[in-house]
């Protein structure tokens, strides 16, 4: 690739980005609760229900999601997040290969020979 098309690239990417509206670290998980029915000892699973849980500050915090539409909307959010991660990760390796690139168009410079030559002989 040339530095045009790489520029290209790197400029979809920020554009990919910037549509991104909202997102979410985290993962969205289904879980059940044990209950004993009818004051039997058996216990039965109930749910699911849903969980967005993510990691702050070293703990886990978790957010139940009451309503379909929330847990929807999370799963999207927590997608987006991961798109966003490979997205930067994109950016770096092309602003990478551009930088690699254009150290090699550079013309070399010419070095002054120092007077130290002429000295040692």
């Amino acid at each position: 690739m040339d530095i045009q098309e790489l520029e290209a690239r790197r400029l979809a990417i920020i554009e990919e980005i910037r549509s991104i509206d909202s997102m979410r670290r985290g993962t969205v998980n289904e879980q059940f609760f044990q209950v004993g029915l009818n004051g039997s000892k058996e216990l039965t699973g109930r749910g699911p229900y849903y969980v967005w849980t993510r990691s702050v500050g070293g703990k886990t915090v978790s957010q139940r999601l009451t309503s379909a539409e929330a847990v929807e909307q999370a799963r999207a959010d927590v997608a987006a997040y991961k798109r966003f991660r490979a997205l930067c990760g994109d950016y770096i390796e092309v602003s990478s290969q551009m930088g690699a690139l254009k150290q090699k168009t550079e013309p070399e410079k010419k070095r002054l020979k120092s007077g130290l030559s002429k000295i040692r002989k």
